[in-house]
Formats: structure tokens, C-alpha cells, sequence
């Protein structure tokens, strides 16, 4: 009987605890831990909000760097400059030494 009551008062702790922690950090002990071994930002606020439990790491897309020309009816792209064709015809060229564009 001892021993249940303890175990009920720690359980009640802990759930004070888990509580103190979601409304300071947005998440609980339990989300700390698990963050913590995973290297995840997880929290289950996430789930009440109909998301993961984890934010999944971030997809990283690399942009290429587009160089495009007005050609007949139509748009040509390259990824580097056409040697062939002066800065000023690239669609979208900007011309820093000039104060009126």
C-alpha cells in the first residue's frame, strides 16, 4: 500500500513536470529526451496541431543560377552565360551602374 502511494505521488510529479516544461519550451520532458537521442526537434504539440512528431530535417535544394534568352517565340536557359550574347539581352539583367532601372 506503501508503495503504490509513492508511486502514484511521483506520477504526479512527473506529470507536473511534463506540464511546467510544454508551457515554458512547447514541449515536454519526454520531447527533450527524444530530441535529444535523435537529433530531431520533436514535440508532441506538434501532433495536437496535426503535424509530425518530429520536424523531419529540411530538404536542402541547391538553385542553379539560370542565364536566359528571348530567342524567336520562345525562352532559352542555360547555366552559364552565352560568351555569344551581351549581358544586357539576359532576360532579367540588371544593370548595377545604372541608377534609372
Amino acid at each position: 500500500m506503501v508503495g503504490t502511494m509513492s508511486l502514484a505521488g511521483c506520477t504526479g510529479e512527473l506529470i507536473a513536470i511534463e506540464g511546467v516544461s510544454a508551457a515554458i519550451f512547447d514541449k515536454t520532458a519526454s520531447d527533450h529526451v527524444v530530441s535529444l537521442f535523435s537529433g530531431k526537434d520533436c514535440s508532441f504539440l506538434r501532433v495536437e496541431q496535426d503535424k509530425s512528431y518530429c520536424v523531419e530535417d529540411a530538404k536542402v535544394v541547391k538553385q542553379s543560377h539560370l542565364y536566359c534568352y528571348p530567342t524567336l517565340g520562345a525562352t532559352t536557359c542555360y547555366t552559364e552565360p552565352d560568351p555569344q550574347r551581351a549581358p544586357s539581352e539576359r532576360i532579367g539583367y540588371i544593370d548595377e551602374s545604372d541608377p534609372y532601372q
